[in-house]
């Protein structure tokens, strides 16, 4: 077992946050009418993706219903066909959407991980959930040694990426990047953090994230990291 796999199973074990345990059970006794008799992950969630990958996407945290339901990070919800439908048309997918995590999808050249690795109650992870959850995140920042640039989804998984990259040992530069929606800032001189508004619904369906503010993102992110576009 290699060290991102050895990192993955300490995920998927992990009971720090005694509230998110409950949560993420409750979530799984009680589902909403059209999961009914669905088995539910009901477990922290871990990275997915290539191990070699040279870009990162991080987000805040997983969905009652979404990923933890599935058990893939960005899967089983609106969200997640706003990602992975994008990562497809930008070349870093074999498919347009992630249902399982037994549909087949692969990731080429591109990591998904998250600030919080387990579901939280109305989507708000707690101060020190975020802090118990951050060595995962920085961890994965030492492992995943071919990254080139960062997508952080919201401002918080910006300010929590922003936060394990110092723990890496990582110079912030001055001023501090500040979270705006396309902003590109350059971390070290071979790793760059673009930010991006969350597709959640509460985005895209008022208009402030459109499917082309979102691919402008990841146009500039599949430059960075310098991949070619072939299909899997």
């Amino acid at each position: 077992m290699d060290p991102l796999q050895r990192l993955n199973k300490v995920v998927v074990g992990c009971r720090k946050c005694p509230r998110l345990v409950r949560w993420r059970a409750a979530a799984a006794r009680k589902p909403p009418r059209r999961y009914q008799g669905e088995s539910y992950w009901a477990k922290p969630l871990p990275g997915f993706g290539d191990p070699g990958a040279r870009l990162l996407i991080v987000g805040l945290a997983p969905a009652a219903h979404g990923g933890n339901r599935t058990g893939r990070i960005f899967t089983g919800d609106r969200s997640g066909d706003w990602l992975y439908g994008t990562l497809y048309g930008f070349g870093f997918a074999n498919q347009p959407a992630s249902a399982g995590r037994d549909d087949g999808l692969r990731l080429r050249s591109c990591y998904v991980t998250a600030a919080v690795r387990c579901a939280p109650p109305a989507n708000k992870p707690a101060g020190e959930e975020f802090v118990n959850c951050r060595p995962y995140l920085v961890r994965e920042l030492a492992l995943l040694r071919n990254i080139r640039v960062v997508v952080a989804l919201g401002k918080i998984a910006f300010d929590s990426l922003l936060k394990a990259y110092e723990e890496t040992g990582g110079i912030i530069p001055k001023p501090r990047p500040q979270f705006r929606h396309g902003g590109l800032y350059r971390l070290s001189d071979s790793l760059s953090l673009l930010a991006s508004y969350h597709p959640s619904q509460q985005n895209t369906f008022t208009g402030k994230l459109t499917r082309k503010m979102f691919q402008d993102v990841f146009r500039t992110a599949r430059k960075l990291s310098a991949i070619s576009t072939q299909r899997l």
